[in-house]
């Protein structure tokens, strides 16, 4: 058996790539980084899609406190209506009825404004994949 047969036969050999020309090398550091790229945009696209969805949550918790304290104010109005027309105990129970409504509807628009909160929106696992890309290319360099 000749030395070089043997070369690929050893389980402690090194890698073949490191046999490559410089140019065979640039361009699979061309090709991976291309793929890199592309996996980081399919996954910043993926996460800010989560996140919209998540804005719309919170869209709509926002438009049904807006609907909820619409009803409450109409409730106030129509307590208000009462108290003028009688002094009698049914405006109290409109009026207990649309103070409670208004604060479900401040409750609910409240949660949805939460929900719309810079952090809870930024794509945090992109960002840390692309610091950790980062670290990896510096890393590599410095070889």
């Amino acid at each position: 058996m000749s030395a070089a047969e043997n070369r690929y036969d050893d389980p402690r050999r090194h890698d073949p790539r490191q046999d490559r020309p410089l140019a065979g090398l640039f361009a699979d550091l061309a090709r991976e980084t291309t793929n890199l790229a592309r996996s980081e945009i399919a996954l910043a696209k993926a996460e800010l899609s989560d996140k919209a969805a998540e804005a719309a949550g919170g869209v709509a918790y926002i438009a049904a406190g807006g609907l909820v304290a619409f009803a409450g104010v109409l409730v106030l109005l129509a307590a208000a209506v009462l108290g003028l027309s009688t002094v009698l105990a049914p405006w109290l129970a409109a009026l207990i009825v649309g103070v409670v409504v208004a604060a479900v509807g401040g409750i609910l628009a409240y949660v949805g404004k939460n929900r719309l909160k810079p952090e809870n929106l930024r794509p945090r696992r992109t960002i840390g994949t692309l610091n950790d890309d980062k670290r990896w290319a510096e890393s590599q360099l410095a070889r």
